[in-house]
């Protein structure tokens, strides 16, 4: 058994499928659009093969909060060493994404960082 993907809600499809393209290496699939309904998504894949759909529908609003509720946290991105997490930690930063906890060695024994993407979804960097 695996996860086949996981759907994200997003409010531009563009621009998030832009980052993602740019910074991870996805690749999009053609745009899904069902004029009845107006939902439209991209599969984006992973060199891994995971899968990510980011999705639009007019009546799915956003809900931005400053505190963490009960849901899905975050999306865990392993990058594979120290260095690819320090290097993409700082090109995110610097092209002006917000940096939502530096790289450490977690409790846990995980070296990560924590990236907001374009709409504010936390992303963990790792190893």
């Amino acid at each position: 058994m695996k996860i086949e993907h996981i759907g994200l809600w997003v409010a531009d499809l563009e621009k998030m499928r832009t980052f993602y393209e740019t910074y991870f290496d996805a690749h999009s699939s053609a745009l899904y659009h069902n004029k009845k309904t107006s939902f439209q998504s991209y599969f984006l894949t992973f060199t891994d093969g995971a899968r990510l759909e980011i999705m639009r529908r007019v009546d799915v609003v956003q809900h931005l909060s400053e505190n963490e509720g009960l849901g899905f946290a975050h999306l865990a991105i392993s990058l594979g060493s120290k260095d690819s997490v320090d290097n993409l930690t700082n090109i995110l930063v610097t092209e002006g994404y917000e940096l939502l906890s530096p790289a450490r060695t977690t409790g846990d024994g995980y070296y990560e960082s924590v990236v907001a993407d374009p709409e504010g979804n936390r992303l963990e960097l790792t190893i």
